[in-house]
């Protein structure tokens, strides 16, 4: 049976949330590729690192915070299996062989760049994860790329003898822990100069692969709150830097991508839209863009999850209609959403774009247009 839904408006100003410094990447903004990469690594770099294992705060511990299970703060949740683990079962000591407890996962196979668990990139925990024993054990130092047999424990994994393919769930958080090396580690000092290449069977050089299918794994699985909480806590609680690719997922697109041409994006629309408001039966309406460079149309992108779960989209990548997004022409003012849950609070912002294809050039900079609206009961 199918429902219809009257809104009660409610506009909703979004609170700050403890999520990127202000001003933190402004030395990368308008770059792509090289200098790009260059800018994030300065960024990022001399970070404040902790022991493998010590009786003072060492990646155990930390794990034991960032990647804590949402649902039950005595356990974690294990990258691969998915599955929520008691913290105390450590696999530390007389406990270290047992198969079914937890460690310590470097996702960038601490093999290929020879770095260990010395503090700096084999510490780093921007890349570290709790795991299965013996799914960490299998998982070795294996690139990263689609296909193989499944994993007998790790289900929704598989893998062969030169490649490991996570779950669905946390393909994009592997990619861009990868980007995250690639991007913080490039040779300064003793550090490692780790790279990213299409390549499998990696083997002991400080190379990871597969390029392409970590690109696609970042498009198809995108930032959720779990990854962006614990993106704030590793800032703010312990090491003091961020994954960029997190915060901008499109960064990844600006210097990983292959299919990414820097420059050729059209003009990026003048202004936002104005008079945004929800309207009876989830109906969107705002008042056309004005300015020197009119939007060719306008994606407008649902959220029951809050604003901040609304990711800005990326230059180059063709605005597409799904359940929880509506693309509409310039000229159109409206756009409606059906199916909604009563008594649920919803969350709405529209970007206004020039282009398609790839040179579609979304207007994200600035307040983007927001509001939050609650269907009645």
């Amino acid at each position: 049976m199918k429902f219809i839904y009257s809104i009660a408006l409610i506009l909703f100003v979004s609170p700050l949330f403890a999520q990127i410094p202000t001003g933190y990447y402004n030395t990368a903004a308008g770059l792509t590729k090289a200098p790009l990469k260059a800018a994030l690594n300065n960024i990022i770099k001399g970070h404040t690192g902790f022991p493998y294992t010590s009786s003072s705060t060492d990646v155990w511990d930390i794990l034991s915070v960032i990647d804590e299970d949402p649902n039950n703060s005595s356990n974690i949740i294990m990258i691969y299996t998915g599955r929520s683990e008691p913290k105390v079962n450590k696999a530390s000591g007389s406990a270290s062989s047992n198969q079914n407890y937890w460690n310590r996962e470097h996702v960038w196979a601490q093999s290929h760049g020879g770095f260990g668990t010395s503090t700096g990139a084999g510490t780093d925990v921007h890349h570290l994860k709790p795991s299965d024993v013996s799914v960490n054990s299998a998982r070795g130092n294996l690139d990263f790329d689609n296909g193989g047999s499944p994993h007998s424990e790790a289900t929704g994994c598989n893998f062969d003898s030169n490649s490991w393919e996570p779950r669905d769930e946390v393909k994009g958080d592997v990619a861009r822990m990868i980007f995250y090396m690639a991007t913080r580690y490039e040779g300064a000092g003793s550090e490692p100069d780790l790279e990213v290449n299409d390549l499998t069977s990696n083997s002991s050089t400080p190379l990871h692969g597969k390029l392409s299918t970590l690109v696609q794994w970042h498009y198809q699985d995108t930032v959720d709150a779990f990854e962006k909480n614990r993106n704030n806590l590793i800032y703010y609680n312990y090491q003091g830097n961020r994954n960029p690719y997190i915060d901008h997922p499109e960064y990844a697109s600006f210097i990983f991508d292959s299919n990414y041409v820097a420059n050729t994006v059209d003009p990026e629309p003048t202004h936002h839209v104005t008079d945004f408001k929800a309207l009876k039966s989830a109906t969107i309406d705002w008042t056309d863009a004005t300015g020197a460079v009119l939007p060719t149309g306008y994606l407008v992108v649902l959220s029951e999850l809050g604003f901040n779960q609304i990711q800005s989209p990326v230059d180059g990548v063709t605005a597409t209609n799904y359940m929880n997004t509506k693309v509409v022409p310039y000229g159109t003012q409206t756009a409606t959403f059906g199916l909604l849950k009563p008594g649920t609070n919803y969350f709405f912002k529209v970007f206004s774009y020039t282009g398609s294809g790839a040179t579609t050039n979304y207007k994200t900079i600035g307040s983007i247009p927001s509001i939050m609206v609650t269907t009645t009961n």
